[in-house]
């Protein structure tokens, strides 16, 4: 196994990391050969006339066409990660930190305490920064994708941040914690102020879900699954288009000692992964990711054994219409797998 994969899959998470939504360009020929290379979205001629052409399959993350000749041309798309900023650093942002990076958010802590801002209070965040809220919109460039939690010690901060928030661009969530009063306070100031009285509408505040949430976990818990919501469900458009990025980032770290990788392509009916969904695997059978888990994946893994013996790739339909009810399975639709040689 070369060093390929790897090499792949660090550049796709560096280009990640810069702010740039990519693709994951495969070409599939018939005598067993795979070329890829990272393409970055809307800059990459390849990529926009593949998920362009009207012969192309697009299946939710991943594009697909078959070309005369034989050769299967795949674009396994990713968005950046969505960052989660959090402004304030008390217990709620501590529990929010933990939760955020297990629901695959990157986190930016921020609070004007150096007792409360640092690396050994939030090891789960991806920066933290030490420094007065007023100088809020100087230090963090906010943009459309990032989804902002005010949770500050009181509502002079709570003015300063959401008016640092405001000065900039919208972003896809800002939610404010705090009594009616509080909130209500705030409000006013900022209207005074001049502040647009839509963008003050939007913010959601009380934030959280109402799950009678009373702990800091609790009401971290309430907070992210409000996010999640508007991520998921009210900005399912803009959003939803990215392939496993958990998996290829463990491939930019262990891509070298993988030796086969399985895609879902395509799903039909009720599957136990959906399409975008990857894993890779030793020929020991040691794997990272997963493409279903059970019998959607124990009889591709023997035949991803036997492409790493003999090289080459191959696209294999699982069907677990048959044997869903007699298996006691949820699942009873059919997916579309790419295997291939790493």
């Amino acid at each position: 196994m070369s060093q390929e994969t790897k090499r792949l899959y660090e550049e796709l998470i560096d280009t990640l990391a810069g702010g740039k939504s990519a693709a994951v360009l495969s070409a599939y020929t018939t005598d067993g050969s795979v070329t890829k290379r990272v393409a970055i979205a809307g800059e990459d001629a390849e990529l926009e006339s593949l998920i362009n052409d009207a012969g192309s399959v697009t299946d939710g993350p991943v594009v697909h066409n078959q070309k005369p000749g034989g050769t299967l041309l795949v674009a396994e798309r990713y968005l950046p990660r969505s960052r989660l900023i959090i402004l304030g650093g008390g217990h709620i942002a501590l529990a929010l930190t933990r939760m955020a990076k297990a629901c695959e958010f990157s986190t930016l802590v921020f609070d004007d305490r150096p007792m409360f801002a640092n690396k050994d209070r939030f090891p789960d965040a991806d920066e933290v920064i030490c420094d007065d809220f007023s100088r809020l919109f100087e230090r963090i460039g906010i943009n459309e994708t990032d989804y902002v939690v005010i949770v500050t010690r009181g509502h002079k901060h709570d003015t300063e941040c959401l008016e640092g928030v405001l000065k900039g661009k919208t972003p896809a969530y800002t939610g404010m914690i705090g009594s009616r009063r509080r909130v209500a306070i705030v409000m006013r100031q900022l209207a005074e102020a001049g502040y647009p009285k839509e963008r003050l509408e939007a913010v959601y505040s009380p934030i959280g879900l109402r799950i009678g949430a009373v702990t800091p976990a609790e009401i971290s818990v309430s907070i992210l699954s409000e996010i999640i919501r508007v991520k998921r469900v009210d900005r399912a458009e803009k959003d939803s288009f990215s392939c496993d990025l958990e998996t290829a980032a463990s491939l930019a770290i262990t891509g070298d000692t993988a030796d086969a990788l399985l895609t879902i392509l395509e799903t039909h009916g009720p599957v136990p992964r959906e399409t975008g969904a990857k894993m890779s695997m030793t020929y020991e059978g040691n794997i990272v990711g997963t493409i279903g888990g059970g019998c959607a994946e124990s009889g591709v893994m023997q035949d991803a054994r036997t492409l790493i013996r003999e090289g080459g790739w191959r696209t294999l339909t699982v069907d677990m219409t048959d044997t869903a009810e007699e298996d006691g399975m949820v699942c009873g639709g059919h997916m579309t797998v790419l295997v291939e040689r790493s």
